[in-house]
């Protein structure tokens, strides 16, 4: 059985979107970017159809990078294969109350 796809859109991207129902803790996700590179990663949690995952370490305060835009900044450490959602990200967008 081939591993969850989830793609790496932008080369400064920290997360990568799933590509997959019923992806569950523990299982591997083949993380693919636009030059077709592939690398595994199990995953840290249940992680819905098209959500994130982290493809490396996010420190608390640093910004969450999905299709090369800043989306939100991690409210905690995030490692390798976590679940990124509103329970470790806040969003940036439409606040006016973040600066750069």
């Amino acid at each position: 059985m081939a591993n969850v796809l989830a793609l790496k859109v932008n080369d400064l991207d920290n997360v990568a979107t799933i590509f997959a129902n019923d992806v569950k803790s523990g299982m591997d996700v083949d993380i693919r970017d636009k030059k077709g590179n592939t690398v595994t990663v199990k995953v840290l949690a249940d992680v819905p159809y098209g959500h994130k995952i982290a493809v490396k370490p996010i420190a608390k305060g640093e910004d969450i990078i999905k299709y090369g835009e800043e989306i939100g900044i991690a409210t905690a450490d995030i490692v390798t294969g976590d679940y990124v959602h509103v329970h470790n990200l806040d969003s940036k967008r439409g606040r006016g109350d973040w600066e750069k």
